[in-house]
């Protein structure tokens, strides 16, 4: 079981995710922006196994939690699932150490499964894919 946090600002897609990722035993916790998902980070003890991080999103969005992310020792190595409705996004994460996947909405629940099985079974993957 893993220790999961979902960062998105569309309530529906979070309790979507949720309910797949329990269906794979794995602990979720929810942020619905990115500033409220760093604040979360920094009062956990244990640092969750992947981050599924939207990226536009009110507050803070994902391109600027994902900098801070990598920015902070506690926090660089954890991989990132990058989930978002902006295609071309993509090249702004091309060169993320620490994302490990990218998906766009909608997507596809099977394989939003099979990615974060992929991530968690091989600790971490680099480069967007």
């Amino acid at each position: 079981m893993a220790k999961i946090l979902i960062v998105d600002d569309e309530r529906d897609v979070v309790a979507l995710i949720r309910f797949l990722l329990e269906k794979d035993t794995h602990q979720v916790i929810e942020s619905y922006n990115g500033s409220d998902a760093l604040e979360a980070l920094k009062g956990m003890p244990e640092k969750p196994d992947l981050i599924i991080l939207d990226i536009m999103m009110p507050v803070m969005d994902g391109y600027t939690v994902n900098t801070k992310l990598q920015d902070d020792r506690t926090t660089a190595s954890i991989p990132v699932m990058v989930l978002t409705a902006k295609g071309q996004m993509k090249d702004l994460f091309q060169h993320a150490p620490n994302v490990a996947a990218y998906m766009e909405k909608p997507f596809d629940p099977k394989v939003l499964r099979e990615k974060v099985r992929a991530i968690l079974g091989s600790g971490k993957q680099t480069g967007g894919t």
